[in-house]
């Protein structure tokens, strides 16, 4: 964690506390009513919001939906989530018809020690995203204190993130935001060994900046998706109709430079995958070596093969990150390297291990498995994991208040 106040640093009592939350939660139709289909974010919000109501703060949340792009879209209003949050703290929660403006204010005014108010899609409004210092002072009216409890956000330099602390006095972490960092951080400043990295996903260029991060700090790094079928093309091999990115021979070399012997850190490539025809052509899927790959088919997933032995590297681990499957674990047919790996993960983690999933398709891909609450910590930010592994400063995070 970073030297910034959190939640218990601040005496909440009676004040106004503007929280911003990560609600941006995906939405389904059910007999003609939106609905949730998955509130995990607003779960995991709750105990910061249930300290501050049990502390007697007047709190006020506020938090993005979706890319309405500065116009009101009725389907991305938090009225569903207002209902979702008021059932899990078993108290009334009431939606704002907006998050700046008089009638916003004179709300806000009535809220009461222990009440919550959550105000409407911040996105309504294009300042949001321009990071308006008008649009960011009119937030920062609403309240005494700040709460930053929005790890997904954390990225991004947005009104509601970096431009109302330019106005509130005391700006804090909330019990996520420090959950996060205090994973995230701990695994990548003091790991305990072996420390084990899993990337995934299907482009080198996206992850060229995390690859080069834990290559300078895991003892091994394990890959797997499409990324891998780049590193076989780029070494000469067939790899069929599998997905290839373009332009990658300069990063792949590079980086089969810094491994090896002298550098102490292993780069583990699959040695078989799973291919077919395509992704529904379930009858033609087999099992071929990683230089093996017929030039009429394409690669979904890790072999067997691969899958055991990448399994039998992360239960030796005593601190793993993973970001990113090992295939196109959305089709069973294609999930069985992501599950192997997924399941490895558990079993580290019950022998004692610190086990990390950065977000993104890798979350998704643990919760599909059921075994989200069987490793270490599953976190809620995809793309702001990704920058905090390469490395970089969140403009959300440096917005807060230094704790000295």
């Amino acid at each position: 964690m970073l030297e910034k106040l959190t939640l218990e640093d601040l005496d909440v009592a009676g004040k106004r506390v503007l929280v911003r939350v990560d609600f941006n939660v995906p939405l389904g139709e059910t007999d003609g009513v939106t609905v949730i289909t998955d509130d995990r974010r607003i779960v995991s919000s709750l105990p910061t919001i249930r300290y501050l109501v049990d502390h007697g703060a007047r709190v006020v949340l506020m938090s993005h939906m979706g890319r309405p792009k500065g116009q009101r879209v009725e389907g991305l209003s938090l009225l569903p989530v207002a209902g979702r949050l008021a059932k899990l703290l078993g108290k009334s929660v009431t939606l704002a018809p907006d998050c700046v403006g008089e009638s916003v204010q004179e709300l806000v005014d009535t809220v009461q020690p222990g009440e919550v108010l959550l105000l409407e899609n911040l996105r309504f409004h294009e300042a949001e995203t321009d990071n308006s210092p008008e649009f960011a002072r009119q937030l920062a009216s609403l309240a005494d204190l700040y709460v930053n409890d929005a790890f997904g956000a954390a990225h991004r330099a947005h009104a509601s993130t970096v431009g109302v602390t330019e106005d509130i006095e005391l700006c804090a972490a909330g019990v996520l935001l420090r959950k996060e960092l205090d994973f995230l951080g701990g695994a990548l400043a003091q790991p305990e060994r072996p420390f084990v990295g899993i990337l995934g996903g299907a482009k080198i260029s996206s992850k060229i900046t995390v690859i080069d991060a834990l290559l300078e700090k895991v003892d091994t790094l394990l890959v797997g998706g499409a990324m891998s079928y780049t590193f076989f093309k780029c070494q000469g091999h067939e790899i069929g109709k599998s997905l290839f990115e373009e332009g990658q021979e300069e990063h792949v070399r590079r980086i089969q430079e810094k491994v090896g012997s002298s550098s102490g850190v292993s780069l583990v490539l699959p040695t078989d995958c799973v291919v077919a025809s395509d992704p529904s052509a379930h009858e033609s899927r087999r099992v071929v070596t990683y230089d093996g790959i017929p030039a009429d088919l394409e690669a979904f997933d890790i072999g067997p093969e691969t899958a055991e032995r990448y399994a039998g590297i992360v239960r030796s681990a005593k601190t793993v990150i993973w970001n990113g499957p090992m295939g196109m674990f959305e089709v069973d047919a294609f999930a069985a390297g992501t599950n192997a790996v997924a399941a490895a993960l558990v079993e580290a983690t019950a022998a004692g291990a610190t086990t990390v999933i950065g977000g993104g398709d890798s979350a998704a891909s643990i919760q599909k498995a059921g075994l989200e609450d069987k490793v270490s910590h599953v976190s809620t930010g995809g793309g702001a994991s990704l920058e905090f592994l390469e490395g970089k400063v969140l403009p959300g995070v440096a917005a807060l208040t230094d704790a000295s």
